[in-house]
Formats: C-alpha cells, structure tokens, sequence
C-alpha cells in the first residue's frame, strides 16, 4: 500500500490541524494505521495508532486527550485530529501502515521497524 500524508502548516499555540493520510493500491482495511513523527535532531517516536477495525486505539501520553486518530476504510483514509498544539508538537508527522504480525500489535504498536509502509511526511509547525 503506498501512503501520502498531507494537511501540515503553521499553526499558533492552541491551534488545531488535522492531517489526511490518503491510501493506495490497496485498501487500508487489512491495515493498522498509525502515526509518527520526527522533530529536528530526535529520533522518530510514535504518535497514535488504530486497529484495522477501528475499534481499538492507541496514544503516545505526549498527546493522549489532544489528538484523535481515525479511519474511513472505505474511502481508503486515515485521520489525525490535533487539538491544542504546542511548540513541542512540531515535528514531520508519518503515516504508516502494517499488515503483518498483527496478534501482537497491541504490545508493538510503537515500534516503527514493524510497519512496512511509510508516507513521506507532512511538517506541522507551531510557533509560539
């Protein structure tokens, strides 16, 4: 599945900014969906993630009540609602997928080298 994150910009203290993450080549439905992100000189950390059925969850305490992570299988979708956004949220924000291994997901959800597809990246400032 090839994966295209987009809806980054400027954003205030406080802001909200939701990214799109638009799937192709096959549909997101045998997926788990997660979010990372990267800020400058810092390794990639995870974000959120979402069950192929949508009806599990997951957050990164660092934005565990700000942000939503969402789906629409069938328009081949995946959402990252951010509220209240602070200047430690910036960062390129990824959005990636998994198809395998997913028994143990709920252990593994945080571990990047277990998704075998990435977007590109969107950046997400927030000026203070």
């Amino acid at each position: 599945v090839q994966l295209q994150a987009s809806g980054g910009g400027l954003a205030q203290i406080g802001d909200s900014l939701t990214l799109s993450c638009t799937a192709s080549g096959r549909p997101i439905s045998g997926y788990a969906m997660s979010w990372f992100r990267q800020a400058p000189g810092k390794e990639r950390e995870f974000v959120a993630a979402i069950i192929k059925s949508a009806y599990l969850t997951y957050y990164a305490d660092s934005v565990k009540g700000r942000f939503t992570i969402s789906r629409d299988n069938s328009n081949n979708m995946a959402y990252l609602r951010m509220n209240s956004l602070n200047p430690e949220d910036t960062a390129v924000y990824f959005c990636a997928a998994r198809g395998r291994d997913l028994r143990y997901f709920s252990g593994t959800y945080h571990r990047p080298e277990k998704y075998e597809s990435w977007g590109q990246g969107t950046l997400v400032t927030v000026s203070s």
